[in-house]
């Protein structure tokens, strides 16, 4: 057993010198180990040498043939000359580099997951091929599955620092310069994209000479990819302690103008939901960049593009439910709304019929957990419309699904307590209108339907407001209740109208003509027994000044 033994352990030995000696070729002798005073003082899981090696490869071959290419020689030699880190891509696997995705910050928007997509074709060479696009050279393969495991790394803060630090912006601006090739153009905006998540990094990529209006040319592509991407960018820009800057870049009319333009007329889904996004970071960001970009956006027809796409989205709501096209009709109800609460521009929002009409019947929409977000911000415009146009309550005074309908939004409110200031202060402009000492027993009859029916989510709304209330102290209590006192009279408005049908109860016509509602008796005593709770524990809180 010995004399066999012998030579298995020779040849052990001979495999482990062969993989040392392997190990050794395959080591990158050429560099030189890095001075410890220029080591990476950066914590990140993939090795630095790998994601530098990285960037080498994105380096645009055919920058000295391109008149545009002129400036970047210098940035292009210091990203090849660039040897901070020994180490080898050998070192880190594929499959290593991939995994680093489940790293990513929570609430990093990756827009595409560009891991899986290098890992597709690595098992099919032909799924790397888009059927839109002509077929690709074996280098810009390279190229394009490099620039995914970068994209997918920049969503790491250490990764994005170290890639910021080894001149990534430089080459990436390069590559949007002298490219002719949009799939590398999309990756280019997607990787700077993610590089934008971190707002540390921000001032690099504003810093970074021509970059800006590089980004800002790209939405004259007609790539629709491209275009989401630069869009996503320009928002996060726009939403950035930089926005003066970003905001200066787009402000020439022919941009603005093109913009709009995207928005109305592109049949991409995505393309739709980001351009309205930017429009939407435009409109809440900060007063100076209001300034600079919303008087040409107003000029060239905003609102009504806002409201003509609203009216497309909903007829499709209607027609038929696209789950794809939820966060759309999302997005376009958040920049009505937004646009509806700005001082000087609100008119023309607020005065459109046809937008008052689209807000109510989203409301009234009877199943509305796939698109509360919508509903909720269609209240929200709804009251913000009120407040400019009063006349429009009575018009809903007689609307009973559209209040059936509004108290219906409650629940998915519950979060928001602007939300829930506007539906408290569209039901006091209705309630208002009732004369129900004047009115006759039917129409009562409905009112009373309406609110014993959803007596349930009224309860709950008051219970978690008189919560809210106490928790308060006394005085932040008094300064909301100075500013708003909606939600109390709406309350006062249901008990007056519920004691007026308690006190016509006893007829002999009512008797027979609403048995019904007559014998749903204790569930009006119940919320009548809830809005005397609340208010009183109201005016206790307040040492009784709201009586």
């Amino acid at each position: 057993m010995s004399v066999d033994s012998e030579p298995a352990h020779l040849e052990q030995q001979e495999e482990v010198e062969i993989v040392e000696v392997e190990e050794e070729v395959d080591a990158p002798a050429h560099h030189p180990y890095a001075p410890p005073d220029e080591l990476f003082d950066i914590s990140t899981t993939v090795d630095p040498s790998y994601i530098i090696s990285l960037i080498r490869k994105l380096l645009p071959t055919d920058a000295s043939n391109n008149g545009n290419s002129h400036g970047f020689d210098a940035c292009i030699g210091q990203v090849a000359n660039t040897d901070h880190v020994e180490g080898s891509a050998a070192s880190v696997s594929g499959q290593e580099v991939l995994n680093s995705s489940d790293h990513k910050s929570e609430g990093m928007d990756i827009v595409e997951d560009c891991g899986k997509h290098a890992q597709l074709e690595e098992e099919d060479e032909e799924s790397c091929h888009r059927f839109d696009r002509p077929s690709v050279s074996a280098g810009e393969e390279a190229w394009e599955e490099c620039g995914c495991i970068l994209w997918d790394l920049a969503a790491s803060k250490a990764n994005a620092e170290l890639m910021v630090q080894n001149l990534i912006l430089e080459v990436l601006s390069a590559n949007l310069m002298v490219s002719q090739s949009v799939r590398v153009k999309e990756i280019s905006l997607g990787i700077i994209g993610n590089l934008a998540c971190h707002e540390a990094l921000l001032k690099h990529i504003v810093s970074t000479n021509g970059l800006i209006e590089i980004v800002v040319n790209q939405l004259f592509l007609e790539d629709s990819q491209c275009l989401c991407e630069a869009c996503r960018l320009l928002t996060l820009g726009i939403q950035s302690s930089e926005c003066i800057t970003w905001a200066e870049a787009l402000q020439s009319e022919h941009v603005i103008y093109h913009i709009l333009w995207i928005v109305e007329n592109t049949l991409n889904l995505q393309l739709i939901e980001k351009s309205v996004g930017l429009l939407l970071a435009i409109i809440e960001s900060q007063p100076e960049v209001l300034h600079v970009l919303l008087p040409p956006l107003m000029k060239l027809g905003l609102p009504s593009l806002l409201v003509n796409l609203l009216t497309f989205e909903m007829s499709k709501l209607m027609s038929e439910r696209i789950p794809e096209r939820y966060s759309i009709l999302d997005v376009v109800f958040r920049a009505i709304e937004a646009l509806s609460a700005l001082d000087g521009h609100s008119q023309e929002i607020c005065s459109n019929k046809e937008l008052f009409k689209l807000a109510c019947d989203m409301v009234k929409l009877p199943d509305k957990v796939e698109v509360a977000n919508s509903c909720v911000t269609a209240a929200v415009l709804i009251a913000n419309i009120l407040s400019e146009v009063t006349d429009l309550a009575s018009e809903l005074s007689e609307d009973f699904p559209f209040l059936q309908g509004l108290l219906d939004v409650f629940p998915f409110a519950s979060d928001d307590l602007e939300a829930r200031s506007a539906l408290w202060s569209i039901i006091a402009r209705i309630l208002v209108q009732v004369q129900e000492n004047e009115m006759n027993r039917s129409s009562l009859s409905q009112y009373v339907s309406v609110l014993v029916g959803k007596s349930d989510l009224i309860e709950d709304e008051l219970l978690d407001c008189q919560s809210d209330d106490l928790s308060k102290g006394h005085e932040s209590l008094t300064t909301s209740c100075t500013k708003s006192n909606s939600r109390t009279t709406s309350v006062r408005r249901i008990i007056s109208i519920l004691n007026q049908w308690t006190a016509s109860k006893d007829s002999a016509v009512e008797n027979n003509m609403k048995g019904k509602l007559l014998a749903d008796n204790d569930n009006i005593n119940r919320l009548l027994d809830c809005c005397h709770k609340y208010l009183n524990s109201l005016h206790h809180a307040l040492g009784n000044n709201l009586s």
